[in-house]
């Protein structure tokens, strides 16, 4: 089964939600309150349900369907097909997309961004062992050859490296999908919209806790190396203080991928943010300059910094690295839109 199968419906006549939640407890013989009674809710509820007034959450639509024995896609798309077939009317020309496929898509999402988390931290920790045993191979106590012991670090920092490609490879087919759906051009169907409007409204205290703990992990990070600089401490100290800067950006890293996530695919179904019209054009042209720019910045940041080992020094590099790439992009959205 492929992650997203949706596609047109054609031949349907339009049905809301309300429409169907009454022919249905019709067809079962019920009144409001029987229906009320099986639903765990007021008779209320159900009236507001059947005059339109209001749509049932997730888990009511689920326990619908159950109670009347049919699809949560029925209850929520917003046609039924036709006696007779063959009729093109009511065709938006725009691919629907379900609860179930709205479902499958932020699910997949999340999924994939938790992998995506993972290899990235792998990748940024792979340089740790080797900088622990350098650290190790100061300390007068220890007798092993610098030779053996940046072999070991070398080795492991590979075998990370390795791993973390083996799981971008590994999961790319889905990244595929994931991508072709975001690019893609869809309609939600009745009741989906207000579904995950919800949902976004509902994660967006979890996002910027989430958010508030990458920044301010990234702003802390160099702290410790540029007090062991000030107070010049020992070699040994210093590339202990590196290995932590790196940590603490790994740890922001791997908190921020999969919140990001998964606001950007609420973002995606409602059309909002980066996947609206302009938000498509602005995405696109900056990754387009970031696919060259961060490399190069990570380059620059590693060659200076092992080059003078003046860490506490070189991590000024990121801060200007970031204004400079916000005024890059600015520029490039000037250019284009002229």
């Amino acid at each position: 089964m492929l992650y997203f199968d949706y596609k047109q419906r054609k031949g349907v006549e339009d049905m809301k939600l309300a429409d169907k939640i009454i022919r249905l407890r019709k067809q079962f013989g019920w009144s409001q309150e029987d229906l009320a009674e099986k639903m765990n809710v007021s008779r209320q509820s159900v009236s507001k349900w059947e005059g339109a007034m209001s749509i049932p959450d997730l888990n009511k639509i689920i326990m619908l369907g159950e109670i009347f024995g049919v699809s949560t896609d029925y209850l929520l798309k917003d046609e039924i097909e036709e006696i007779e077939a063959g009729s093109d009317s009511g065709d938006s020309g725009f691919d629907k997309v379900s609860i179930k496929d709205a479902q499958n898509f932020v699910e997949t999402s999340g999924a994939q961004s938790r992998k995506a988390a993972f290899a990235t931290l792998a990748i940024l920790f792979s340089v740790l062992p080797l900088l622990v045993l350098l650290a190790i191979a100061q300390l007068p106590t220890i007798q092993l050859s610098t030779q053996v012991i940046t072999g070991v670090g070398i080795t492991l920092m590979f075998a990370l490296i390795g791993f973390g490609v083996v799981i971008i490879i590994s999961t790319s087919h889905v990244a595929r999908k994931l991508t072709a759906f975001k690019e893609g051009t869809f309609e939600l169907e009745y009741g989906v919209e207000s579904i995950y409007r919800e949902k976004l409204e509902a994660y967006s205290s979890k996002y910027h806790k989430g958010l508030s703990i990458s920044v301010l992990l990234f702003i802390l990070s160099p702290i410790p190396l540029i007090l062991a600089a000030i107070f010049e401490a020992s070699t040994t100290v210093i590339l202990l203080m590196v290995v932590l800067l790196i940590a603490l950006i790994g740890i922001g890293v791997f908190i921020l991928i999969p919140i990001s996530s998964t606001q950007s695919s609420y973002h995606c179904l409602l059309g909002e943010g980066e996947f609206s019209p302009e938000g498509r054009i602005i995405s696109k042209r900056s990754m387009q300059v970031s696919t060259m720019y961060w490399p190069l910045i990570v380059a620059i940041y590693l060659g200076w910094s092992f080059w003078t080992m003046d860490w506490h020094i070189t991590w000024i590099v990121w801060p200007v690295a970031a204004v400079l790439f916000a005024t890059i992009v600015g520029l490039v959205q000037l250019v284009k839109s002229d």
